[in-house]
């Protein structure tokens, strides 16, 4: 079965930046959406930023536009989450996600994902 394992999180000092990493295994990138989602404690999970494999669209929440960037390592199997100028407000648990034959904006704002990786924690903190 298709499996994403998430990776790169850990403590961050404001200012800074993180790469997460998202390996999916068996995935069927032309049907594919790869999203990633953070949530923190008590609090509803976002769609931050959602890559699709049939068009190469993107999409980012507002809270995250101009320092996320999303891509893609096809030779890895690897979806990447860049992260610049970490807040502490970016303190969460980060998933990433596939969903199959949908949009990047769909993906994120509906946050269906087909399956999920088990998260990697995200702590902003001086």
């Amino acid at each position: 079965q298709l499996q994403l394992v998430e990776s790169g999180g850990g403590l961050v000092h404001p200012g800074g930046s993180l790469r997460l990493s998202c390996v999916a295994s068996g995935l069927p990138w032309d049907y594919s959406v790869i999203g990633w989602f953070r949530q923190a404690p008590g609090k509803e999970r976002e769609g931050v930023s959602c890559l699709s494999g049939r068009d190469g669209f993107t999409y980012y929440a507002d809270s995250v536009k101009g320092r996320f960037t999303i891509s893609r390592d096809n030779a890895k199997n690897t979806v990447y989450l860049q992260i610049n100028s970490l807040k502490p407000e970016d303190t969460a648990d980060y998933y990433c996600a596939a969903g199959f034959w949908t949009t990047a904006q769909d993906l994120c704002v509906t946050k269906g994902g087909n399956i999920w990786g088990p998260g990697t924690q995200v702590t902003v903190s001086s």
